[in-house]
C-alpha cells in the first residue's frame, strides 16, 4: 500500500477534520471550551474503533485515553504510546481574526500547527488501518493532553504511568522548519520569587524595607544564572500598592530553559541559596511546574534510525534537529523510553499569528505515522 498516494486522495478530509477542531477554540485555561474539543476528539477516536476512557478533571480539561487494539498482545511491552494535546494559546474567539483558509500549499489557523494537526494525523491514521483491515503488531495507546501548553501535575503523571507499560513513545508535535524531527529539548522551570519587606511612609522611606528594591537586586544577580544555553526569562513581575508606600510585597515568575538535567540542578541551588541584599527582607523560591529536558539517548537514537529506514523506504528522508521550546515528549524519554518528537507537519509561526502548516507535509507525516505504527 502506498499511503502516500492513499492520503493525497484524502487531503479533503483531513483539511475538514483539521477545520472542525480548528474552530473548537481551546485555551488551556478555559475548562469549558478544551473540554467541548476533547469530548469531539474522544467521539472521533471511539469511531475509528477505540476503546476511550475520560478521565475527570478539576483545574484543567478532562483528559482522554484511548487503546486500538489489534487483537492478543504477547506482554505489557506490545504497545506505542502516542501523545498529542488540543489545548492552544490563543483565546476564544481568536479564529474571528485568525481564520482558519487554505493558501497555495499552506493552512492557517490558531492551533493548527500546535498541535491540532498532529490529533488529525492520528485519526486518520487509525480509521485507515482500521477501514483497510491492517494488521498491527502492537497496541496504540493514546492520551489527549489538555493542558500541555501550561504543564499540569495530573496529566505529567498520566504520561509517566503509560509510558511505563511501552515500548516505544512517538509524539505528534509539529516539526522543526524543514521537517527536521526533534531530538533534543530544552527542559523547563517556571519559578515564582516572593519578596517580603516593611510598608512605610512614601517620605520617610528609610523606616521601610523595599520589596520592589529588593526584587530588583535579586533579578539582576540571576543574570549569572545566564551561562552557555540556559536563558532566563522574567516574564511577570509585580508589586506595592501606591507610590507613597514603601512597597511591603513585591514578585515575579521566571521562565527557564536549558539542554541538561545539571543545568536545572545548578539553578535551582543559586535560587534557593538566595538571600536577601537589604536588611528586614525576605525571600521565598517556589517551583511552579517543571518539565525535563529531552536529552540524547542510545534508545531514542536506535528508534530514529529504524524511523529513517522505514521513511527512505516511502521516498522520505528524515532528519534531526532540537529546539528550545519544551513538550511532553521529554516526560517519555527522560524515563529512558525510546521516544520520538516532532511527527507532525512542517509549517511555521508557533504561537503567532502567521502560524501554519504545509499541506503536503501533513499528508507525508500521516502516511508516515501510518507506517510507523504499522511497522515498528
Amino acid at each position: 500500500m502506498d499511503f502516500r498516494l492513499y492520503f493525497r486522495s484524502r487531503q479533503g478530509e483531513m483539511v475538514h477534520l483539521l477545520k472542525q477542531l480548528a474552530m473548537l477554540e481551546s485555551p488551556t485555561q478555559d475548562k469549558k471550551a478544551v473540554d467541548a474539543c476533547a469530548a469531539f476528539v474522544a467521539r472521533e477516536l471511539k469511531r475509528t474503533g477505540c476503546k476511550v476512557t475520560t478521565l475527570p478533571q478539576k483545574d484543567i480539561g478532562d483528559l482522554t485515553v484511548a487503546e486500538f487494539a489489534p487483537g492478543r498482545l504477547k506482554d505489557a511491552f506490545d504497545e506505542i504510546l502516542v501523545l498529542t494535546h488540543i489545548d492552544t494559546v490563543w483565546p476564544v474567539g481568536k479564529i474571528v481574526k485568525m481564520p482558519f483558509y487554505v493558501s497555495g500549499n499552506k493552512l492557517y489557523g490558531p492551533g493548527v500547527l500546535d498541535m491540532k494537526a498532529g490529533v488529525v494525523m492520528l485519526l486518520t491514521a487509525l480509521r485507515s488501518l482500521q477501514g483497510l483491515n491492517v494488521k498491527l503488531q502492537k497496541r496504540v495507546t493514546v492520551v489527549v493532553n489538555t493542558a500541555e501548553e501550561t504543564g499540569h501535575a495530573a496529566a505529567r503523571d498520566l504520561i509517566r504511568k503509560l509510558a511505563r507499560r511501552a515500548s516505544l513513545v512517538l509524539c505528534l508535535e509539529p516539526a522543526l522548519p524543514g521537517g527536521a524531527l526533534k531530538l533534543e529539548r530544552k527542559g523547563r522551570l517556571v519559578v515564582r520569587l516572593d519578596v517580603r519587606g516593611r510598608a512605610a511612609h512614601g517620605g520617610s522611606p528609610e523606616k521601610g524595607v523595599s520589596a520592589i528594591e529588593e526584587l530588583v537586586t535579586q533579578l539582576a544577580r540571576l543574570k549569572r544564572l545566564r551561562t552557555g544555553e540556559t536563558t532566563v526569562n522574567v516574564g511577570l513581575a509585580g508589586g506595592g500598592e501606591k507610590a507613597n508606600v514603601v512597597a511591603e510585597n513585591a514578585w515575579a515568575v521566571l521562565d527557564i530553559r536549558f539542554w541538561k538535567s545539571t543545568d536545572r540542578d545548578r539553578v535551582l541551588k543559586v535560587l534557593r541559596e538566595a538571600v536577601p541584599a537589604l536588611d528586614g527582607a525576605r525571600l521565598k523560591v517556589s517551583v511552579e511546574s517543571t518539565t525535563p529536558p529531552m536529552e540524547k539517548t542510545r534508545a531514542s537514537g536506535k528508534l530514529f534510525v529504524r524511523a529513517q529506514e522505514i521513511a527512505a523506504g516511502m521516498g522520505l528522508s528524515l532528519i534531526g534537529g532540537k529546539t528550545g521550546g519544551g513538550s511532553d515528549a521529554s516526560i517519555a524519554a527522560g524515563m529512558g523510553i525510546p521516544t520520538l518528537d516532532g511527527l507532525g507537519p512542517d509549517g511555521d509561526g508557533i504561537h503567532a499569528e502567521h502560524e501554519h502548516l504545509i499541506l503536503s507535509s501533513f499528508v507525508e507525516r500521516t502516511a508516515l505515522l501510518t507506517e510507523l505504527l504499522r511497522e515498528l
